[in-house]
């Protein structure tokens, strides 16, 4: 039996013991997690430290490596995570809805847990702890398989919360990774349908569809973030600046973050040039179309290619447009569906972006940034789903459940 499949037959057995474990015991577990952590920081920083230096020897970006990056301030927050957990509200169990129909049946539907969670993500091992955590709550197993440039922190980190959860009570092999970095081994994790029951992919736009290509097990697809700002006609021009520096430069690294800022013709012979010279301050990249070259000289041409690409780094795109149509157009085309964002005092102008955008989250007069889970008063979230299906936006305890019917009859029979 390989790995995987020893990884999948555990995790099935425990998410069936998982499933009928109290609120309390949960929590508690959640709670020892967190102080875990802490205890054992400098184990985890030791271990992130040698996949830094593998990342440096790889030359690896400044974004990626700020994901990478482990510290006493990011176990503190993970181990907080944890405990905001615990404090929200449990989904399992909740009575979403009850009937009774004619022949005297009362019909529940209930919330559950899906049973084993599998998640595959790139470097960031935070995604390690706030995955097994928000698993946790919901009664689900999880399977982790990150990224081999976070291995060692990946396996220190799900070492110590693994051990921990158990000696507060939860059963053995809740939370596992997978410890090979071998491509086969994810493989075999997407086809793992005998014991996996969902898999959620964490990460760039190539592993997002590796994903979707290869797997056999249900997927919930997540991430790719190409996001944009529309610099309306009638912006706040002052506003429009505050925004786009904070969704572009904030934290470049992630998939809220914008790749495109969109200019609308009136206004960008004013709100161009200052932006342009503030984004260069920042060290940012920019990419523009014929008009931004000419309003901003020294601005790189933009490709077809660089209007459909998720930088994830401080790089941008910058297009005039004629009309809020175009503005439009060009986000229902080149948008992955995550976060756009319009800057406008204009009513009509804001509810039309509102209603024609097709996203998982939009925005009027507010930076793309903000969708998260903790942002939107969630709690934590195991990733944004950019699907319709299951789950739309920040996923959180609710995404990870599913639902049943459970029906009470007094001895009826169906005629």
């Amino acid at each position: 039996m390989s790995e995987v499949q020893e990884l999948g037959e555990k995790a099935k057995e425990a998410a069936f013991k998982l499933a009928s474990i109290s609120t309390e015991v949960k929590n508690g577990a959640l709670h020892a997690m967190a102080d875990a952590l802490l205890k054992e920081s400098s184990k985890i920083l030791e271990a992130n430290q040698r996949d830094i230096e593998v990342g440096r020897e790889k030359k690896i970006s400044s974004a990626l490596m700020d994901r990478l990056l482990l510290n006493t301030s990011r176990i503190e927050e993970m181990a907080q995570g944890l405990r905001d957990v615990a404090a929200l509200k449990d989904p399992v169990g909740e009575i979403v809805r009850g009937w009774r129909v004619p022949n005297g049946l009362l019909i529940t539907q209930v919330r559950v847990p899906l049973g084993v969670v599998a998640m595959i993500y790139e470097a960031r091992p935070n995604v390690t702890v706030d995955a097994a955590g928000l698993c946790i709550k919901t009664g689900n197993a999880v399977i982790l398989r990150g990224s081999s440039l976070a291995i060692n922190s990946n396996l220190a980190l799900t070492e110590i919360i693994s051990d921990a959860s158990t000696s507060a009570g939860l059963p053995e092999n809740s939370i596992q990774s997978v410890s090979t970095t071998a491509r086969e081994a994810a493989t075999e994790l997407m086809k793992l349908n005998e014991y996996v029951d969902v898999l959620i992919p964490r990460g760039g736009a190539s592993l997002i569809r590796t994903v979707i290509e290869t797997a056999t097990v249900p997927v919930i697809e997540t991430g790719v973030g190409n996001c944009h700002v529309y610099v309306d006609a009638d912006a706040n021009l002052s506003m429009a600046m505050k925004i786009v520096i904070n969704a572009k430069c904030q934290r470049p690294g992630v998939c809220n973050a914008a790749e495109t800022l969109l200019v609308h013709k009136d206004v960008a012979e004013e709100f161009l040039p200052k932006i342009v010279s503030d984004l260069r301050g920042r060290e940012v990249i920019l990419y523009g179309c014929p008009k931004t070259q000419s309003l901003c000289p020294g601005v790189e041409a933009a490709s077809e290619k660089d209007w459909h690409t998720e930088y994830l780094d401080l790089k941008l795109a910058v297009k005039v447009v004629d009309s809020l149509d175009e503005a439009i157009a060009h986000i229902q085309k080149y948008g992955t569906k995550h976060s756009e964002a319009i800057i406008t005092r204009n009513y009509d102008a804001a509810r039309r972006f509102t209603e024609e955008i097709d996203a998982a989250a939009v925005y009027v007069n507010a930076s793309t940034r903000f969708t998260d889970g903790g942002q939107f008063g969630m709690g934590a979230e195991i990733g944004i789903s950019t699907q319709k299906l299951h789950a739309r936006g920040p996923m959180a305890l609710e995404a990870l459940t599913s639902t049943k019917f459970v029906v009470y009859g007094t001895g009826q029979v169906r005629q």
